[in-house]
């Protein structure tokens, strides 16, 4: 029947209660902040967004409650001509994530999941068909795993290639993992995987996780950029230089901006030297969705 999305994304969708604070307080420190926000976030629904703003079709499977952050979390996502179908909503609160920005743009974030809860093995069982005729299947670890596990599991059965970010940091069954190409983890998501403190460099991290059977891996670097493993051996790229504003959701501008450019056809190395830029990019700018570039904006 043909590819009816690019990209398919399973995953969390979020309010955002974002609060800039000149730095970050100490345990038992209380401090006045500048501004707040409420913004629309969630890992899923960030990579979503980040995918469909660099020109892919894509679908979102997720939950959100019935109070009025509902509307709040998708209002990007329908901006961007995201397919909701799949998105359903709950009795109960829409997962909210709280985030303190630094002046230096570095953030905290704590995240309540709410609605995500919900998304069970049976939720996307309902979206097989929509799983099964997409290009890229893109999962984090935002809501139940046994969730992720029974998506990644059933994309792989119908050929549909798994985008598997490892994040927040979490173990996993080691099958799982074996499912993903890319397995995409920063330095200490990876460090959590491997079930060790990194000693050696993060290529070195990064042929150790394809040693356990994992067919291709990027390690995020943050500022430093990224370093990979696949089949065709190693690569690593260099990030931009860009003065931060936030970093808040810029692992999900790289992993959606990733994900797009692989159901386009493109070389594991050029689509993330590609979604590097479009990380960097993401920086720059407040906020998670409302940062991610489009096809006209000019990329560092």
């Amino acid at each position: 029947m043909g590819v009816a999305h690019d990209v398919v994304v399973v995953g969390s969708v979020n309010a955002d209660l974002v609060v800039r604070v000149a730095r970050h307080p100490r345990p038992g420190e209380t401090l006045l902040g500048s501004t707040s926000d409420t913004l629309p976030g969630g890992k899923g629904a960030n990579q979503a967004v980040a995918a469909a703003r660099q020109g892919a079709r894509v679908a979102l499977v997720g939950a959100v409650g019935t109070d009025p952050q509902a509307a709040v979390a998708l209002s990007a996502l329908r901006a961007a001509d995201v397919d909701l179908t799949h998105v359903r909503r709950v009795d109960g609160a829409t997962g909210l994530a709280v985030v303190t920005v630094a002046g230096s743009g570095e953030n905290t974030i704590v995240v309540v999941p709410g609605a995500n809860a919900t998304l069970t093995p049976a939720r996307v069982d309902e979206a097989r068909g929509t799983i099964a005729r997409a290009a890229v299947c893109v999962l984090q670890l935002e809501i139940p795993l046994d969730t992720v596990a029974h998506a990644a599991r059933l994309a792989h059965r119908h050929g549909t290639r798994v985008l598997l970010n490892a994040a927040p940091a979490t173990a996993l069954p080691r099958d799982v993992l074996r499912l993903a190409d890319p397995l995409v983890v920063n330095e200490h998501e990876a460090a959590t995987l491997l079930g060790r403190a990194l000693d050696s460099p993060a290529a070195a991290a990064a042929h150790e996780l394809t040693g356990l059977g994992v067919r291709s891996v990027v390690v995020t670097l943050g500022a430093a950029g990224l370093v990979g493993h696949g089949p065709d051996g190693a690569f690593s790229w260099s990030a931009p230089v860009v003065q931060p504003v936030d970093t808040t959701g810029a692992g999900d501008a790289f992993v959606g901006a990733l994900a797009a450019g692989l159901a386009a056809g493109q070389p594991l190395r050029a689509a993330s030297a590609h979604a590097t830029r479009v990380a960097a990019y993401s920086v720059t700018r407040l906020g998670a969705q409302p940062s991610y570039p489009g096809p006209a904006d000019p990329l560092p």
